[in-house]
């Protein structure tokens, strides 16, 4: 069984997806052999924490994702290799796909459509539990995963980057309130995802990130992520020093995804500064 937190200190839905995704993990198991191996042939991960590292503007990381518990469907019909080859002409820096299929939609197949169609590296977004969901994901050709600090034990967390980065891996660690980002921050990681949307009541607010801003070191990469509406909540973002933002739905409800793209891709931003 994986180590996670309590299930009884999750909100909800989330528990429910983590009692999920461990009922999934007894399928997988069976297969870890066949997952090593393909993920020894598998093309080498692209450099996901470089494409994010760009000092004049804010750096794009943009979602493919069909549904969630909370939005209901997305965006019906969604073609994931034409939309991340639009996001890609756009210049989106990164992808992020999300592959769980029970409460998203998704699918590892949507995950190599991405990354078959496009030459930037892909983050597999999902609820990732122990390390054949790691293995899992370097087999799929993922070249990052997310690792949410809510619901994972300080044990599992630390074996779980660890196994990411053995496999060459980039890791988005994601935490929400100022417990959670220390408890990150003892991996010494390379990236770190601040989460706006409060998991327990689904409300978001940009202050999380400008108020968590503060308490990471400056050679940690900065992700925003959710409730990012537009290039103004990208501009006020930058301004404050924030390396790069994920956004999915805000693109995936625009009548033209790419054009949404290209204008959040190109706002600039400015060195961080402590207070």
């Amino acid at each position: 069984m994986p180590e996670t937190q309590a299930s009884q200190r999750l909100p909800g839905i989330l528990a429910d997806i983590v009692r999920t995704k461990t009922a999934e993990l007894a399928e997988l198991r069976p297969r870890a052999k066949e997952l090593e191996r393909a993920a020894e042939v598998a093309e080498p991960p692209r450099d996901f924490a470089g494409a994010l590292a760009r000092p004049d503007h804010v750096a794009l990381i943009a979602e493919c994702k069909r549904r969630s518990p909370g939005a209901g469907e997305i965006r019906p019909g969604l073609d994931p290799a034409a939309l991340t080859k639009g996001y890609a002409r756009a210049g989106a820096a990164a992808l992020s796909v999300l592959t769980d299929r029970d409460y998203f939609g998704g699918s590892l197949a949507d995950l190599a459509a991405a990354k078959g169609g496009t030459p930037v590296p892909v983050l597999r977004k999902d609820f990732t539990l122990d390390p054949l969901h790691v293995l899992e994901a370097r087999a799929a050709g993922a070249d990052a995963v997310l690792l949410i600090v809510r619901i994972l034990s300080d044990r599992m967390l630390s074996a779980l980057h660890a196994e990411a980065n053995a496999l060459g891996m980039a890791v988005l660690v994601e935490v929400h309130d100022r417990a959670e980002l220390a408890r990150a921050l003892e991996l010494d990681p390379e990236i770190v995802g601040i989460n706006n949307r409060d998991l327990a009541t689904f409300k978001t607010d940009l202050g999380t990130t400008l108020e968590l801003l503060e308490d990471v070191p400056d050679d940690v990469l900065v992700v925003s992520e959710s409730g990012i509406r537009g290039s103004d909540d990208v501009l006020r973002l930058g301004d404050h020093g924030v390396d790069a933002v994920l956004v999915g739905e805000t693109l995936l409800r625009a009548p033209d995804p790419e054009l949404a793209a290209r204008e959040i891709a190109t706002v600039p931003r400015r060195e961080r500064v402590r207070g």
